[in-house]
């Protein structure tokens, strides 16, 4: 593997000489792409194994670690951190979360007084408190920053299960995820439950709890998930398992494919870009300037297990700069 990411330098650095006296097409930056992710398979794997989509995602991340040339000249850049004013965004933080309180109230109210009746005729879909939810994220993100949807025709019907699968930057990945009105429901640690008014209302919405540190309740996250699926319900996962704390999207863990593939449900591929500069992990405390971008990709077809989490991670990994990406080197967990 270390003669894959040799290769990528010196690869880089021949074509960085050849790029300087010619500006290229976006066309060209595409195919430079192509041409790395290929010289390194001929490198790195033997003749039997180029077709294999492990071998091909290892080379693919290798190529990623080059910067490539940008239409303007140079490099593009890659910069995971937050720009603007600390102070500015700790007020913003600060009237985000007022916001967000203040709107909880009723909101909560509301899901309290439909609760017996939600549970009467939607007792695992919820669809009537998820909408609830939606309004509350909605109205609490608008005012401090714009989503803008990509793919959404590549969305399937609210009424049909599906797994949703996302890189994680930032605890403002969840408020932005429910603008694309799709009833899922997430998986948060035991604690969340026990804040008030959100906390509770993400129990009446039916949210999965977890523990991280206990296997047994990692294992029986995994079944109820599995049985909201088979009851007609969506999941949403962050197979990473934690938010990114560098800007770049980690290897995937296994558990959510697993769960696709036996329940034989489609994988929805969903890119989050810039929720990480708006709010980073570890400043929770602040919002940055800024908006985001949500690229919603064409469903993954219920197959293998491994192949889901590799033509998955792929597919978010083709809308996230190429050094954002670390390499996904193994399928196993």
């Amino acid at each position: 593997m270390s003669q894959c990411f040799s290769g990528a330098v010196s690869l880089h650095q021949r074509t960085c000489l050849r790029q300087r006296a010619l500006l290229p097409s976006k066309a060209t930056v595409y195919a430079l792409r192509r041409s790395n992710t290929n010289a390194l398979l001929s490198r790195c794997c033997p003749a039997k194994l180029r077709s294999s989509n492990t071998c091909s995602t290892v080379c693919s991340a290798a190529a990623g670690e080059m910067s490539l040339p940008n239409l303007d000249g140079g490099s593009i850049p890659f910069n995971p951190y937050p720009e603007g004013s600390a102070f500015l965004a700790k007020i913003k933080g600060l009237l985000f979360y007022t916001l967000t309180l203040i709107l909880s109230i009723p909101l909560f109210i509301s899901m309290l007084v439909m609760t017996p009746f939600v549970l009467l005729f939607d007792k695992y879909r919820r669809t009537a408190q998820h909408f609830v939810n939606n309004i509350w994220a909605k109205a609490s993100t608008t005012p401090f920053y714009g989503v803008k949807i990509e793919g959404v025709e590549n969305l399937p019907p609210a009424s049909q299960p599906a797994v949703y699968v996302s890189n994680h930057q930032s605890f403002l990945d969840i408020f932005t995820l429910f603008h694309l009105n799709r009833p899922f429901k997430f998986v948060s640690k035991t604690s969340n439950f026990l804040i008030p008014i959100i906390g509770w209302s993400m129990f009446l919405t039916g949210h999965v709890k977890l523990n991280r540190m206990d296997k047994r309740s990692q294992l029986n996250c995994l079944k109820e998930c599995g049985r909201l699926l088979g009851l007609g319900c969506s999941v949403l996962f962050f197979p990473e398992g934690t938010r990114t704390k560098d800007g770049k999207m980690a290897a995937f863990k296994k558990g959510a494919f697993s769960i696709a593939a036996k329940a034989k449900v489609p994988v929805v591929p969903v890119t989050l870009v810039g929720t990480g500069k708006l709010m980073p992990n570890g400043k929770e405390n602040m919002v940055y300037n800024g908006s985001v971008r949500m690229i919603v990709h064409p469903a993954v077809q219920p197959t293998k297990a491994d192949q889901m989490l590799l033509e998955t991670r792929n597919a978010i990994a083709s809308r996230l700069p190429a050094e954002a990406v670390l390499p996904q080197l193994s399928t196993k967990e």
